[in-house]
């Protein structure tokens, strides 16, 4: 009976693809050379350069500029090619997936051209291909990162279809998630190229597992607190905010920190669970600016002046296209001040755009004068006045 033979199981298997990457040419090259070293100029060619035969080394060299040469070529040709085939299609995803291939299809032949010029020269030992190996696994991993990013407005898209208020909030945080996980599986790939047990690197981590969570502790904070921003739907991208003394613009809300750029252009970057965690001022979301001020006369004028002033300002303001009509507004005479008779002035603004805003209060602003400079009245500003009474003794005596 024939024996059979149980092949070992091996858990820990190397990941090799660069030998695959080469088509033969090596072979082929090398087969080439063996006329070069029988000719009558063999014994130069045959000379070692740092234990390598100076034909295979000139040789290596050429295949290389070689490589690099077809590399120059793909991209101005076959890229640009490509490119101009995708403006004849409706969707701009398939320009956007190309030009984020572009890289890392160029750093393919870069490896490409290693991994010939160390064949060629005989120094591709396991420890290089290894290298070369991982250089590989590398630029497949960046060319699909680099896809779900080009496909970053699809999903903000597809998200918008079940919730468009949050699209680009919750879109951040799945395409995070999903190139965490890809990282993830790369590192694995690039790991086993090496011959690392992955699975038994994974398994032995659970023996620091109470270590790790100890330190992660701000870190799962933080996650659960983006998980509260999203799901409260109390901050969004580009709304003006003011938490924990930041006040800025949300320019992105991470699955760790939320980043504001303040009004002074500089980014602040603050831990979700302390947004989470403190209140927030929304002011993007109010809707409606407030306009508060006193306004100062002059003691010149009289009772009957100032009630038509206040009267003016109150019909100015119910007229104004600007103000609200359906909250506050309020024009009274307020109080008597040290040297002004003070009137009090407090209504909204129907936008919460801040350039509007000031342009509204500005025309307002202008109008209250006119109606002040209309009634013969004027504005007052501090001042004392000092009376001085001689006595009559005083008077005899400079008699």
């Amino acid at each position: 009976m024939p024996k059979t033979v149980s092949p070992e199981v091996n858990a820990t298997e190397v990941l090799d693809v660069i030998n695959d990457l080469d088509l033969g040419l090596a072979d082929v090259v090398q087969h080439w050379l063996t006329p070069v070293y029988t000719s009558k100029y063999g014994d130069f060619f045959q000379q070692i350069i740092f234990d390598i035969p100076l034909a295979n080394f000139i040789l290596a060299v050429a295949v290389f500029l070689f490589v690099l040469v077809l590399r120059k070529f793909f991209t101005l040709v076959v890229i640009i090619f490509l490119q101009n085939l995708t403006k004849y299609t409706k969707s701009y995803y398939d320009d956007r997936i190309i030009s984020a291939l572009k890289q890392p299809l160029r750093f393919t032949f870069i490896i490409v051209a290693l991994h010939l010029f160390f064949l060629l020269i005989f120094k591709e030992t396991q420890f290089i291909k290894n290298i070369l190996n991982t250089m590989v696994v590398y630029t497949v991993f960046w060319a699909v990162l680099s896809i779900v990013e080009a496909l970053r407005e699809a999903v903000y898209n597809l998200i918008g279809k079940f919730n468009n208020e949050l699209s680009k909030e919750m879109g951040n945080f799945v395409l995070a998630i999903v190139k965490i996980l890809i990282m993830g599986v790369g590192l694995g790939a690039m790991l086993q190229v090496w011959g690392i047990n992955v699975t038994a690197l994974v398994a032995s981590l659970g023996i620091g597992g109470l270590a790790f969570a100890l330190a992660a502790k701000d870190t799962a904070a933080n996650l659960f607190g983006s998980f509260s921003l999203l799901a409260d739907k109390s901050i969004r991208i580009g709304e003006w905010i003011k938490v924990k003394g930041v006040e800025g613009t949300v320019e992105n809300i991470g699955m760790r920190t939320t980043k504001i750029r303040s009004f002074q252009k500089s980014l602040i970057t603050v831990p979700n669970h302390i947004v989470a965690n403190n209140p927030i001022e929304n002011f993007s979301r109010r809707g409606i600016r407030r306009i508060k001020m006193h306004i100062g006369l002059t003691y010149g004028i009289t009772s009957d002046q100032i009630s038509q002033i206040i009267k003016d300002i109150k019909h100015m303001l119910q007229d104004h296209k600007g103000i609200s009509q359906e909250d506050s507004l309020m024009v009274n005479f307020d109080s008597f001040g040290e040297s002004t008779l003070n009137i009090f002035i407090y209504t909204f603004t129907n936008t919460a755009n801040w350039a509007i805003y000031l342009e509204i209060r500005e025309d307002i602003h202008l109008k209250i004068m006119k109606i002040v400079e209309g009634n013969n009245a004027s504005f007052a500003f501090p001042s004392q006045s000092i009376y001085i009474e001689q006595s009559p003794t005083a008077n005899n005596s400079c008699i």
